[in-house]
């Protein structure tokens, strides 16, 4: 008996780190859609495209293909671009493109059909408003500005990503937010029925031990319901 867990939360906030972990411990699949947009914004700014021109994205986006591999892995067109795309330029791309009504429609299209058959924990800006509107658990996994800026500053100094200092980053950060959250399709926000979870002061272990209690109450009642 599996479930869709949805794990949404502004840029930043441990998302991927704590979907992956979880989808380990169900062994699930751990589908990161921000990662999609990412290699939209990377393959878009390869081919000097310009970030508004949605006929342009559209049309090389049908033809590029992204795959993910259980170890972490994310090809793009059979490169592997894992920390490519994670690089400060591309993640303010990535807002720019996912800004784009067409490709939004394309990317959550992908996601649906993916986890259609239930065991995915997915993470994004828009999986329980938008893509799985029906997962049995719906988390928003959020952290102060200060403490996302220092976590993205740490993670970029471990992956040789040295561009920008911890307050360039915390004015990105902020920026994305303020971008995220006002764009006219899907904006980031926390769905109605999503239990928000904050892990300014919290471990990664205390943010996953607090989430898995969600998951393994839903998965008791699906249980019985069986």
């Amino acid at each position: 008996m599996k479930i869709n867990i949805a794990i949404d939360g502004p840029s930043a906030a441990g998302k991927s780190t704590v979907s992956k972990r979880i989808a380990e411990e169900l062994n699930y699949v751990h589908l990161d859609t921000g990662a999609m947009y990412r290699c939209c914004a990377y393959t878009a700014l390869k081919h000097g495209l310009s970030l508004e021109d949605e006929d342009a994205v559209c049309a090389l986006l049908e033809k590029t293909k992204i795959e993910m591999t259980p170890d972490g892995k994310i090809y793009l067109d059979g490169e592997d671009v894992t920390l490519a795309i994670r690089d400060d330029d591309v993640s303010m791309a990535a807002s720019d493109v996912s800004k784009l009504k067409r490709v939004r429609e394309d990317l959550v299209k992908r996601q649906q059909e993916m986890a259609k058959d239930k065991g995915f924990v997915m993470d994004g800006r828009d999986i329980g408003t938008v893509v799985l509107k029906d997962a049995e658990v719906k988390i928003y996994l959020t952290a102060s500005v200060e403490a996302r800026a220092e976590r993205r500053y740490k993670q970029n100094k471990e992956a040789g990503i040295l561009e920008n200092d911890l307050e360039q980053i915390k004015k990105d950060i902020a920026a994305r937010d303020e971008q995220d959250m006002n764009r006219e399709f899907s904006p980031l926000r926390k769905a109605d029925d999503a239990i928000e979870v904050d892990s300014s002061d919290l471990t990664v272990d205390e943010v996953i031990a607090q989430i898995m209690q969600y998951v393994n109450q839903a998965l008791e009642k699906k249980e019985s319901h069986a």
